[in-house]
């Protein structure tokens, strides 16, 4: 029905743009006048019939998670690299990738949390509003891994400066906290009360609302600051783990091979491909988990749990990074997959 209104409304206007046309050339004005009023009449039933086909889109309750970001602290492009990887953005050749970050929201309570804050804070709060939009800041609250650049440096933007929000939560382990009280310009937001840190502790479930709880545990890390945190999410009885940065698997005190069969969606450290990736640089002085090392590590698991499995926390020199490469096909083929930003999973 729909197709004929459009169809209909078609004819409307080439039959008035030939009224038009015939009027002007007999010089009749009161002929054109209404031949035009005729076509702008079908122009607006064009609109009006294309408004009316557009779908309604379902109504989402249920909590999700979307990323918003999938690259090292570092960024896509990266500061001064004048390699291939990053050339290839300069050439329009690859879109510019976000720092690693995830959003949850909860449509029932239109509650928003952020999993680190990047230095591209800016951006992703804008794609987070265009997703699912929300008055004002519309933050619930930010958890922090670590003190690292990448995922704490974002907090500068809520700052007066810039946002000059007011109490925002921020939940950080006992070192981060000291360490943004105790150093500027951080003090300065939890001084101000820009931001209120709440505390939170290792193996310690804190409760977002009654149907999404955090727990967060610590791995092993380059902690030069703070301790690294990782966290398990869980959203109705599903669990969905968030580690982006770890030195090394076998480091842990747990067997990740377990994690991912005990849990129904992970965003794991994704930093390196391979060992060599940087031409002259100690790779065990950067320590990660290469991809290829944690894809053999878990290739003896069923195909179901290695599809949990999602790389995050991507270096600029990562060949998976770049889209179509054969690093992402690889990846692929052994039943793994790699973060992509603006990804939403429902729960």
């Amino acid at each position: 029905m729909n197709l004929k209104r459009h169809s209909l409304t078609k004819s409307v206007i080439v039959n008035s743009f030939i009224f038009a046309f015939n009027s002007l050339h007999m010089r009749n004005k009161y002929s054109l006048k209404y031949g035009i009023l005729v076509i702008i009449v079908g122009v607006i039933s064009v609109g009006f019939n294309k408004t009316s086909k557009r779908k309604t889109l379902p109504v989402i309750t249920n909590p999700f998670i979307v990323v918003l970001g999938t690259v090292q602290d570092g960024g896509y492009p990266h500061a001064g690299c004048k390699k291939e990887c990053c050339q290839k953005y300069y050439e329009d050749k690859e879109p510019r990738h976000y720092v690693s970050c995830l959003a949850l929201v909860d449509p029932s309570t239109n509650q928003r949390w952020l999993f680190d804050c990047t230095p591209d804070f800016t951006f992703q709060l804008h794609e987070l509003d265009s997703i699912y939009p929300v008055d004002g800041l519309g933050i619930s609250g930010i958890l922090l891994t670590h003190a690292h650049i990448g995922h704490y440096t974002g907090l500068m933007y809520l700052g007066r400066e810039a946002m000059n929000t007011k109490n925002v939560p921020v939940y950080a382990m006992p070192r981060m906290r000291d360490f943004l009280e105790k150093n500027g310009p951080w003090s300065q937001l939890v001084n101000l009360k820009n931001i209120e840190i709440r505390n939170i502790a290792k193996d310690s479930a804190i409760h977002l609302n009654n149907r999404i709880s955090v727990t967060p545990f610590t791995v092993p890390h380059r902690d030069e600051y703070s301790e690294t945190a990782g966290f398990r999410i869980t959203i109705n009885g599903h669990n969905i783990i968030f580690i982006p940065d770890i030195d090394k698997w076998q480091k842990w005190n747990q067997d990740i091979r377990k994690v991912v069969q005990q849990n129904d969606l992970l965003f794991i450290d994704g930093t390196f491909f391979k060992d060599g990736e940087l031409p002259g640089v100690k790779m065990q002085e950067v320590p990660h988990p290469f991809i290829e090392e944690t894809m053999s590590l878990l290739s003896n698991l069923p195909d179901k749990d290695k599809q949990k499995v999602y790389f995050i926390h991507m270096n600029h020199t990562n060949p998976a990074l770049i889209r179509d490469s054969a690093a992402i096909n690889e990846i692929e083929r052994n039943h793994f997959h790699v973060a992509k930003e603006l990804e939403k999973f429902e729960l």
